[in-house]
């Protein structure tokens, strides 16, 4: 088992890696710290010969509640943490800074992590909303336990939805506009129904289910397994797919700008937690 600051990644068997989110005091938000832990982990797993599959999962009540938009220690993207993407210019001002900041920590990297040459099955329970569901979706299937519930309400807060922004892939078009339009939370049932999960199983079973489901891909040859993950997303990359989420990333931060010039912060602060939210002059 390796030791990180804000994940555990364990080896419950020699071919599978499940690597655990453990912030259960932030509901596993995402900050920084865990950005960066997470990818190191998938790397060591990518890169470990004998791993053919990853969970990711996530201790305490829930999956994940998302970004975490607390100040924090390490907050500084490409200085407190050596940037992975090829887009620099972290400390300029701005537009400038916020386009580079957003695109190493929430789109490309939710990229990279989306294109892992090894099968990953996200273990969503609980909540699993806004950066959550980036999280899931970069995941190749998802099992969810029955008392699931998946929740995008950035456009509560002023924003177009979240940053990989593949929500019309997931859900079809028309409920991809309700599931935006209205930010209402879906049941894990009728995430199912539309296909976005693969699976819907007991809470109390899910950790099991989900290393059975594991235990099955691993059972198959790993360089098949890698191709045929391979094939899928080149398909769903020639229909669009990457295309439609730059497009989009480039709404968002037009979002973002409107924002800034309306509220002196980046989001509407009227869709922000109360936890979260500050005045106009402390959020510049």
């Amino acid at each position: 088992m390796s030791s990180f600051e804000t994940i555990l990644v364990e080896r419950p068997e020699p071919a599978i890696t499940r690597i655990v989110m453990n912030r259960p005091e932030a509901r596993n938000a995402q900050n920084l710290q865990m950005t960066y832990d997470l990818n190191a982990a998938f790397d060591a797993a990518v890169q470990d010969d004998a791993v053919k599959v990853i969970i990711l999962a996530g201790s305490g009540p829930h999956f994940s509640s998302g970004h975490d938009l607390r100040p924090g220690g390490k907050n500084a993207a490409g200085a407190d943490f050596p940037p992975i993407g090829n887009w620099g210019g972290f400390a300029e001002p701005n537009a400038h800074g916020r386009f580079a900041r957003e695109q190493e920590i929430y789109l490309q990297i939710t990229r990279r992590w989306r294109n892992l040459a090894k099968p990953t099955i996200a273990e969503v329970h609980g909540k699993c909303i806004a950066g959550g569901l980036m999280l899931a979706w970069a995941c190749d299937l998802i099992v969810a336990s029955d008392d699931a519930q998946f929740c995008d309400p950035v456009v509560t807060m002023g924003v177009c939805g979240v940053e990989w922004f593949v929500h019309p892939w997931e859900l079809g078009p028309r409920k991809a506009k309700e599931f935006l339009f209205t930010a209402d939370s879906w049941s894990a049932q009728e995430a199912h129904h539309l296909g976005m999960v693969n699976q819907v199983v007991p809470r109390a079973e899910l950790p099991s289910r989900v290393l059975e489901l594991a235990r099955r891909i691993a059972s198959k040859p790993s360089f098949a397994l890698k191709l045929t993950k391979e094939a899928v997303n080149r398909s769903v990359d020639v229909m669009g797919q990457p295309a439609a989420i730059d497009q989009a990333f480039a709404l968002h931060q037009l979002c973002h700008a409107h924002n800034l010039q309306e509220f002196g912060m980046i989001v509407d602060p009227s869709g922000l937690h109360p936890s979260v939210r500050k005045p106009p002059a402390a959020a510049e």
